[in-house]
């Protein structure tokens, strides 16, 4: 005998004495290591060139500039980093503020799937034209970031989070 599953006020698990109980516990919480990791690296990812000194510059040295004209000719869309440099300080900031928003979003799981199509968007960017030319292609960190976001966008975050506890006021509501 199995015993059921039900998810108490905070969209926290409760329930589940049985090895059957027990698996959809670890089912259920099997995406929080992943929200808590990327969460966490996005907003670092944000603060980080938020905070560099000279990074959301045009030009000079360590500067979004710089990095998008050093990539352009290797990248897979030459057009989105054409884009980029014609405002490369609004480039940089937009990229910042989006990781950032991903990260908050993800971390706290407020319009996660939203935040996970950030995620998802930010990370193809990226790999299309900052890590596009690395070779092999699984050397470079955007791929697997834009894979590791696909499970959230498909699962949300049903556990820990704002989503959850809305949800659950919705179904307490009706």
């Amino acid at each position: 005998m199995t015993f059921g599953y039900r998810t108490d006020t905070y969209g926290l698990g409760v329930g589940g004495g049985d090895r059957g109980g027990l698996r959809e516990s670890a089912a259920r919480y099997a995406l929080l290591p992943l929200r808590i990791f990327l969460g966490v690296t996005f907003i670092y990812a944000g603060i980080d060139k938020l905070t560099q000194s000279g990074f959301l510059a045009a030009t000079g040295t360590g500067s979004i500039g710089e990095l998008m004209h050093g990539v352009r000719d290797s990248a897979a869309l030459p057009a989105l980093v054409d884009l980029a440099l014609k405002s490369p300080t609004g480039f940089g900031y937009a990229i910042a503020l989006g990781e950032l928003a991903v990260g908050l979003g993800t971390l706290f799981g407020v319009f996660a799937r939203l935040a996970a199509v950030g995620g998802v968007l930010i990370s193809l960017s990226l790999w299309l034209t900052m890590s596009w030319q690395s070779t092999p292609y699984y050397y470079g960190n955007d791929l697997p970031y834009l894979m590791a976001w696909l499970p959230l966008v498909l699962a949300g975050a049903p556990v820990f989070s704002l989503d959850a506890v809305l949800a659950g006021r919705r179904r307490r509501m009706r």
